[in-house]
C-alpha cells in the first residue's frame, strides 16, 4: 500500500497562495488516482479536488473552481494542489488520498490510502 505525506501548508493572508504537495513512498504513484480533502474543526471532511491516473480527468468542488489546480508529476511521485485567492474559510487540515483503481472519485470511501494532513490557515 502506498504511503502518503503532505507538505506545503502554513499561515497565509487572505488573497494569498499556497502549493500543497502529496508525496508517495513505499511504491510508485503510477496508476493511482489521487485526491485532496479538507476538514475544518467541527466539520466533516469534504472533497476538494481529484486527478486520475494519467491526468486526463480532474475534478473540483464548486467552491474552489477557478482558484485551485491539481496536477501530478509521476516521475517525482508527487501530486500538487495549487491554491490561490485563499479565503479564511479555506482554513482546514488538507489531506491527500490515493486509490489504485485510477479513477478520480469524489467519494472518500473510494480512497484506501490517506496521509496525515497538513494545516492551512488563512488570516483575514
Amino acid at each position: 500500500q502506498v504511503q502518503l505525506v503532505e507538505s506545503g501548508g502554513g499561515l497565509v493572508q487572505a488573497g494569498g497562495s499556497l502549493r500543497l504537495s502529496c508525496a508517495a513512498s513505499g511504491r510508485t504513484f503510477v496508476g493511482y488516482a489521487v485526491c485532496w480533502f479538507r476538514q475544518a474543526p467541527g466539520t466533516e471532511r469534504e472533497f476538494v479536488a481529484a486527478i486520475d491516473w494519467n491526468s486526463v480527468t480532474t475534478r473540483y468542488v464548486n467552491f474552489v473552481k477557478g482558484r485551485c489546480t491539481i496536477s501530478r508529476d509521476n516521475d517525482k511521485n508527487t501530486v500538487y494542489l495549487q491554491m490561490s485567492t485563499l479565503k479564511p474559510e479555506d482554513s482546514a487540515v488538507y489531506y491527500c488520498a490515493a486509490n489504485p483503481w485510477g479513477l478520480a472519485s469524489i467519494r472518500s470511501q473510494d480512497y484506501p490510502s490517506w496521509g496525515q494532513g497538513t494545516q492551512v490557515t488563512v488570516s483575514s
